[in-house]
């Protein structure tokens, strides 16, 4: 199975959720700490990863697509 990780920065608020529990699929931006994906379409050990960030962001930016 492959994951793609999309963002809406539009709803970003820089609570950093996502840069702390996956810091090797996403950071945070030095100008507004918004979001900064580094990684859309994770190896398969990163998925549960982007899963937990996709779950623990407060403001519903990340959205996890899956792909057989």
């Amino acid at each position: 199975m492959n994951v793609r990780i999309e963002i809406a920065h539009d709803r970003c608020r820089g609570a950093g959720q996502c840069a702390l529990n996956a810091p090797e699929l996403f950071d945070q931006s030095d100008e507004d700490g918004t979001v900064v994906l580094l990684d859309a379409q994770p190896p398969p050990e990163q998925h549960n990863a982007a899963r937990l960030a996709a779950a623990l962001c407060p403001n519903a930016v990340i959205s996890i697509v899956e792909q057989p």
